[in-house]
């Protein structure tokens, strides 16, 4: 069982955690704290092409998300929504939704954390984050053929 923290996380603590621990490799990510109603963390993941994702504490929870394309670009979305919800295995620890950014649906793959877990499984979040952003790029494109 995965240990857990005393006190639950908060944006600028995963921050500067990430900045010292030994456990990022060096030019791995680099994070920055995005200010507004609430603070987000926009962590860049380098060794995926500078991938964003971001980190939201709220709660009990941590959310990682990554924004993947416009609805409207994928074909036949009625279709690849049905396949989605029935493949959910597809991306292991990551779940699909839609997501509202401006005025335009956009999928998005996250995952959700305990605010009281350790730094090294939110490292862990992130690495599988971008890996299956990367992968969920390929699942779209696969489809689309």
């Amino acid at each position: 069982m995965d240990a857990v923290i005393e006190t639950a996380w908060t944006v600028p603590a995963v921050k500067a955690a990430l900045e010292e621990t030994s456990l990022v490799r060096e030019g791995e990510l680099t994070a920055r704290v995005l200010e507004g109603a609430d603070p987000v963390l926009l962590v860049t993941m380098h060794e995926y092409g500078d991938l964003p994702i971001y980190l939201s504490v709220g709660g009990a929870q941590i959310v990682c998300s990554v924004l993947l394309w416009p609805v409207s670009e994928q074909s036949d979305t009625a279709r690849f929504n049905e396949f989605l919800l029935k493949a959910q295995r597809v991306v292991p620890l990551s779940n699909f939704a839609i997501t509202t950014v401006g005025d335009q649906d956009v999928y998005e793959l996250m995952g959700e954390l305990s605010s009281k877990t350790t730094l090294q499984t939110i490292l862990i979040e992130l690495r599988t984050l971008a890996e299956n952003a990367i992968d969920a790029t390929s699942l779209r494109d696969t489809f689309a053929a």
